[in-house]
């Protein structure tokens, strides 16, 4: 079994400021490339931070509307308003940026940005250089495999390969990515394990275990089904 890597999925042509683009230049690669933020880099294109369509629009909505008026976003942290008030890429982006590897999986992405509360990760090398940029969509493309693909997998490699599960042991049927397992198993305590790592294969979005039947009960004497 084996989770798809973000070296798969992400965009590996990304565009990118340096650190001294001014406002205009980046509001102008924004709409020219029609995406919604860009990593900064310094001369040598390792990642120093991200600047998206929010740091900029911070700097419209705290605009006074005359000199000495109250700001229009009243309460911001000093580090928010240095913010609001900066000109350039490295005064505007947010750092440290939320970076992943080209080696890490779908889950360990996914993770992250759960954690960091991010829509995208940058992709760096060992160097921190730039070298990608995978989104939520990005991975959510993994919900577009085949459904032949996935019940392959599951049969050869989670059933056959993992628990060494005869072939006629246990069925596999995959409609929209929603798994049905029917069969009987040699014991009753390997049916959550075996729902459990079919869940995790990538593109699954749920499983069924409801005709799944085993021969013995090693977790508390009772009948012979789940």
């Amino acid at each position: 079994m084996r989770h798809r890597r973000i070296e798969e999925l992400m965009t590996r042509d990304v565009v990118s400021v340096r650190g001294d683009a001014p406002f205009k230049e980046i509001v102008r690669v924004l709409a020219r490339h029609r995406v919604t933020a860009v990593p900064v880099v310094d001369g040598e294109n390792r990642v120093i931070g991200v600047v998206s369509e929010g740091d900029l629009l911070r700097k419209t909505a705290d605009l006074a509307a005359a000199p000495g008026d109250v700001p229009a976003v009243p309460g911001l942290e000093a580090w928010e308003r240095a913010k609001a008030e900066g000109t350039r890429a490295e005064e505007l982006m947010s750092a440290p940026p939320v970076c992943a590897r080209p080696g890490w999986t779908v889950v360990e992405a996914a993770r992250l940005m759960e954690v960091q509360g991010v829509k995208r990760l940058v992709v760096v090398d060992e160097d921190d250089r730039l070298v990608g940029i995978v989104s939520r969509r990005d991975l959510l493309g993994i919900f577009l495999r085949d459904d032949d693909d996935i019940r392959r997998e599951i049969a050869e490699d989670v059933l056959g390969g993992t628990l060494r599960l005869g072939p006629g042991d246990v069925t596999v049927e995959v409609r929209d990515g929603r798994v049905e397992l029917a069969g009987t198993v040699p014991y009753r305590g390997l049916i959550p394990a075996i729902e459990r790592m079919c869940a995790t294969v990538d593109g699954v979005v749920s499983v069924s275990r409801t005709r799944l039947a085993y021969e013995s009960d090693d977790t508390a004497a009772g009948p012979g089904r789940s």
